[in-house]
This record gives C-alpha cells, structure tokens and sequence, in this order.
C-alpha cells in the first residue's frame, strides 16, 4: 500500500513544528498579557450542537462522524432508498468534527455558568476541521488561536481586540491590513436597498466581492432573486467610504444609524494609540458566518496573495440557542496555516529557530560512551540541549550526523580526555576548539 495523507492535511516535519510553535507561542503570550485564560474542548461536538449555527454553506462543510458499530442498523432505510443524504446523516451521524472554536466555547460558556465569572475572556488553541475545497492558504484541518470575551456589551472589547492583533503580528514581524465593519450596517445597507428579506444572500455575495469583483457579486444576487435596480442601489450604497457619508445614506435606518455608532465608538477608544499596522473602516467586509451581530474584523497580509488570516466578530446571542439567552460576547480567530505559509514564504522565521540541539557529544570507544552518558546528564541538567551518538560509531559518520542536524557544537570524548576529564569542543562552523572542564563547557554554552 503506497502511505498517502487526505486532501486538505498535511505532516509537520521538526523544523515546521517549531515554526507553528514559534506563533503559537507569540500569540499565546498577547493573549495572556491581556487576560485572557485558556480552556480546552473535545476535537468532537454533538452535530445539533454545530448545525445550524454557520450558515447553510458552513453546514455543508462539517466533517460527520459516523455512529459506532453497526451504523446502518438505525439507518433511515427510505431515505437511502431516495438517496436523501440529509435525511440519512441524521439516523446514522450524531456527532461531527467542530467547525471553529466559537460554537463550542458557547456550548462550554452555557454548561459552566455557574463556574465562571463573567465577563469571562479565554483563549483556546486547538486543530479545527472543514470539509473545504483544499488550495493555496485553505486547509481541511487546520489550528485556529481563538480569544473570546462573553458577558459584555462593551466595545472597549472590540478596541483592545485591534490591539491586541497589532501587537501579535508587530512581533511575528508581518505587515497586515487590519479592516472592520459593523453587520448592523449591512442590515442598514440592505433594508435601504429593498432586500432586508435577503440580507443573508446580500453578505455571502458581498463577502467575494474582492474575488470575483461586482459583476460577480450582480450574477449572484440576482440568482438569489434580487433585481438589477436593487443591486445598483446597493453599489451606490457602497460607494460611500466614510462615516458621514455612510451615515447621510443610512439616515432612514435605524439598524444602520447604530453600526456607523458602534463603529465610532471603536475608533474613539483609539484617537490617543498610534497602531503600527494599517487599520481601515471597510463596508464591503461581510464575514459570511450567520452568528455574527456586531462589529466585524478581517485581516490580510499586505505581503502575500492569500485568503484572510485573521477573522472575528460581536456576536449577541450565540449562548441562546443553548438555553442561555442574553449574553453577549465578541472574538477573534487568528488563522495559523495561512500566518505560517506567509512567514515562510517571506523568510520571516527567527535563525536560530532551527538549532534546538547545541551540543552532540562523540564519543570514541564503549567506555568512552558509557562516560558520555554520564556527562549527558550534567549538560541536561544546566538546560544545555544535548545528545549523545547512540553509538561509538567511526569519528567521520558521528561529525557527519552532527553537520546534518546543524548541531552548531560537538564534544570530543576519547579515553585520554575521560582520564584527564577535559574534553575537546569543537565549533562546527568554524571550526575553532578549545580543551575544557566539564565546568568550563557549562558555563560557555548556558543559556
């Protein structure tokens, strides 16, 4: 059998673990500066606790997982007969791979009220899976970081959020472009253009519009039966890229009037903090996920052709629908396997990211390894990252496989340097040596 992987997956070799590990930690330490604690979730959910919660394209792209044992036995047997794929999932699947890290952090808010306080901010960080057409920057399972706030309605939220993304990629080192809107005004936009009926139509459109341009976004609207006069009433809507001219053309809405509000207000707690990346206010920004009630963040790299590597929004009512209704929050998920393409594609990834062991330690003969075992320890002890050649191989093949690890230093052990206990190290690289004490090698190479 030839070892394949499925579309959409991908292996991490050691070097990119530790470049995933290098953003996780990056953005774990933001998270945690501000206050945010970490929680887990299990990789499945119940399916009646995912469907119905992304929209009808979200539903679509959840991974199933079938019941165990015999699955067919319980199967809806006419509904096979029809070929009614909807109707068979229900009577042979009842539980599915979660989609995002939002819907479970709301069913884990509901089932653990009583043990937190509120407003509560998490941060979880954890693979998510999506039955998606695999291609550039887009992933079948991927790591999403998430932080949520729940139990406000306060935007100072959704200001220390656009902090918060300036700070974690000012550290990864990346130029992005932060943008922001508001759902309450795409409710304005489509009840002034006559289509309030069909504003979930309107916002998945919307949402290509940077892809496939207003010709695009026209043949889908008016697929979904939206007339072309309503659709160039849209456009014009659109055209309006500031918060007075937005507000003048929403004056007869009041949904709208409160999304250009919140919106100010966001930009309000700003006016005194000067943002290293470029933040824009941008009506056109959708976000197609059904739950979103607020203010809505997107981010690019302004570096890279790639899909959004940051996305997040104010939801009001997610807890509800879990019998726990009333209890607002506001989040943002950052996007690992695109933020990782990127930084790799731009050589952004620190050097020395690539020399986690400083030191191989080559011993001679039997008894010179047996030594070596023991000075091993020592090293470890004094947090120098070290190993040992399990083996007293030939001197050529251990400085080969010291070269090929990029170990920058090897320790030289023979049956001389074990009675003199004096040892020769040697700097890969250079080439440089120098005798020394077991002492003098811990205190050159330390931390």
């Amino acid at each position: 059998m030839k070892p394949s992987i499925p579309k959409g997956t991908r292996d991490y070799s050691p070097s990119q673990v530790r470049r995933q590990n290098f953003i996780f930690n990056t953005i774990r330490t933001v998270f945690e500066k501000y206050g945010y604690q970490p929680i887990e979730t299990p990789v499945m959910e119940n399916l009646d606790t995912l469907l119905g919660k992304y929209g009808d394209e979200g539903d679509k792209l959840l991974f199933k997982v079938l019941n165990n044992g015999d699955f067919l036995a319980k199967a809806d047997l006419a509904a096979l007969d029809r070929r009614d794929s909807n109707a068979v999932v229900s009577s042979i699947s009842k539980r599915g791979l979660r989609y995002d890290l939002t819907v479970p952090f709301a069913r884990y808010v509901v089932m653990h009220q009583h043990e937190i306080q509120f407003p509560f901010k998490r941060y979880q960080i954890q693979p998510v899976w999506r039955a998606d057409r695999p291609q550039k920057g887009r992933y079948q399972e991927f790591y999403q970081c998430d932080a949520d706030a729940v139990g406000s309605d306060s935007l100072m939220f959704e200001a220390e959020y656009l902090l918060m993304i300036d700070e974690v990629f000012n550290a990864l080192g990346l130029s992005v472009e932060i943008k922001i809107n508001n759902r309450k005004i795409l409710a304005g936009i489509a009840e002034i253009a006559g289509i309030a009926e069909q504003m979930v139509a309107m916002t998945v459109a919307v949402d290509k519009l940077d892809k496939i341009g207003w010709d695009g976004v026209t043949n889908e609207l008016v697929k979904n039966g939206i007339s072309e006069p309503q659709v160039e009433q849209l456009k014009s809507l659109y055209e309006c890229k500031d918060f007075q001219s937005l507000q003048e053309a929403l004056s007869d809405s009041d949904i709208g009037l409160t999304g250009v509000k919140e919106i100010k207000e966001v930009f309000e707690y700003l006016k005194s903090i000067t943002l290293k990346q470029t933040v824009i206010f941008d009506p056109t920004l959708a976000r197609g996920l059904s739950y979103y009630t607020g203010c809505i963040f997107e981010v690019k790299s302004r570096e890279v052709e790639i899909g959004s590597i940051l996305g997040g929004g104010r939801y009001a009512n997610l807890t509800g629908v879990f019998g726990m209704p009333g209890v607002s929050g506001v989040g943002i998920s950052f996007g690992v396997a695109r933020i990782f393409d990127v930084m790799q594609e731009l050589g952004r990834f620190p050097d020395q990211i690539d020399q986690p062991i400083k030191l191989m330690l080559i011993a001679l003969d039997q008894q010179c390894h047996l030594a070596s075992f023991g000075l091993l320890r020592q090293l470890r002890q004094n947090h120098i990252v070290a190993h040992l050649y399990p083996e007293p191989a030939k001197l050529k093949k251990q400085m080969k496989y010291a070269d090929t690890a990029g170990t920058p230093y090897v320790l030289l052990i023979g049956s001389e340097e074990v009675q003199q206990k004096r040892y020769t190290l040697k700097h890969m690289k250079s080439g440089d040596q120098w005798q020394l004490s077991l002492e003098e090698i811990i205190e050159k190479l330390k931390p």
